[in-house]
């Protein structure tokens, strides 16, 4: 199947919570899937995890919905790839110890080799 490559720019829950369910949806039907987070988008890559205490959060459990912290379970069992984009850490002033573990540290060209002729998507 075609590689896929989710680019996480946007601030907030909703964008990151989006990404993730296609990210694991896609990785769930055999597709390499490789979510590539830079600037604001890399809040969902942080250890400290600032988008679980987003109402949303709790808004989606409790409607049925797998939250962010369900979904990062589930990238994690399905394989996902993850970046944090080298450059978007330095604007952001992020230290690569402020990721989760697991999540890579690289730039724009080992994502887009990820991708090859695959599919990406930008949130």
């Amino acid at each position: 199947m075609n590689p896929l490559g989710i680019l996480l720019r946007g601030e907030g829950h909703e964008p990151a919570h989006y990404a993730l369910v296609l990210a694991t949806a896609a990785a769930a039907i055999g597709r390499p899937v490789t979510l590539f987070a830079t600037n604001a988008g890399l809040a969902l890559f942080r250890r400290d995890a600032p988008l679980l205490s987003d109402p949303r959060e709790a808004l989606l459990a409790g409607r049925g919905v797998a939250g962010i912290a369900t979904l990062m379970e589930a990238a994690e069992e399905l394989g996902l790839r993850r970046i944090a984009c080298e450059a978007g850490l330095r604007a952001e002033e992020i230290p690569p110890e402020a990721l989760m573990d697991g999540v890579e540290v690289a730039g724009v060209v080992t994502f887009l080799e990820a991708v090859g002729p695959g599919n990406a998507l930008s949130l």
